[in-house]
């Protein structure tokens, strides 16, 4: 079983910045592929990053490449997403993901592990 914790979301202007965390419970951390999506209002949750156990395999959705990053520290049990150059369409709710399985998948039903989420409000 593993518990997930996002923290970091907030309010920032177009072009600004954010880092998002989310901290893991649980013994075998390095052992979970990690992943980030989003739920904007009236939107399907859809994948933004993953990230292979061992930190070495990262995946991004097209509309964030080369905008976000995507990291983890197993020592601490946290990903993390760094997001930068914002658009007002990034605005959503972040969810952090876990899923025991070694391959990064970007479907959303794969994850058996969720966090309960961190807004992110983009203004123009």
């Amino acid at each position: 079983q593993v518990q997930l914790v996002e923290s970091g979301g907030g309010l920032v202007q177009a072009g600004g910045s954010l880092r998002l965390s989310c901290v893991a419970s649980g013994r075998t951390f390095s052992d979970y592929t990690m992943g980030w999506f989003r739920q904007a209002p009236g939107k399907e949750r859809e994948f933004v990053a993953a990230i292979s156990g061992s930190g070495s395999r990262t995946q991004y959705a097209d509309s964030v490449k080369g905008r976000f990053t995507i990291s983890r520290d197993n020592a601490k049990k946290t990903v993390y997403l760094q997001l930068n150059s914002l658009k007002p369409e990034d605005t959503a709710v972040y969810y952090c993901a876990a899923d025991r399985r070694s391959t990064i998948s970007t479907i959303r039903q794969e994850y058996a592990y969720w966090g309960q989420g961190t807004q992110v409000t983009v203004s123009s």
